[in-house]
């Protein structure tokens, strides 16, 4: 009989472990966030067009992995190029708001004033996707050319 209680809860030890693991590993890491934005850099020095067309294909693993994902917007007029969220293309980046906080508008002047190459970080809290509290978040940011794109992951 202590045979099967030992058995038993050493089984749902596993899986509660299992279970963490997974549920850690849904969001993804600053590395990994890191590692798409030179991805997404190095796409965009070799075809721009292209590169923004693989940055809105939600099918595209390379730049879209869990909560991770490219976004783009042009330098000139701030206007949004690649964003997961369709419903954002077109719009100014910097109307873009979370709570009191105008997003939008440092993440633009912190591209902006990076030079060519240089990775920046901003910081913000940003609700989880499927959530509305909003929770610390980090973006990695740069230019390339005449777009200004960066890739987030929350801490």
């Amino acid at each position: 009989m202590n045979k099967r209680i030992f058995t038993a809860a050493l089984m749902t030890s596993a899986l509660l472990w299992s279970a963490g693991l997974v549920s850690a590993q849904s969001s993804g890491t600053a590395a990994e966030a890191r590692a798409m934005l030179d991805n997404a850099v190095a796409a965009l020095k070799a075809n721009e067009a292209t590169a923004l067309a693989a940055f809105n294909d939600k099918s595209n693993t390379k730049f879209h992995d869990r909560d991770l994902y490219v976004f783009c917007y042009n330098m000139t007029d701030g206007k949004f190029t690649a964003h997961t969220n369709s419903a954002m293309m077109g719009t100014d980046v910097r109307a873009l708001k979370a709570k009191d906080d105008p997003l939008g508008q440092r993440i633009f002047d912190t591209i902006n004033k990076s030079s060519g190459g240089s990775v920046l970080t901003v910081d913000y809290n940003f609700p989880k996707p499927g959530t509305t509290e909003p929770v610390p978040k980090q973006s990695f940011v740069t230019k390339v050319g005449n777009q200004g794109c960066g890739v987030g992951y929350y801490k």
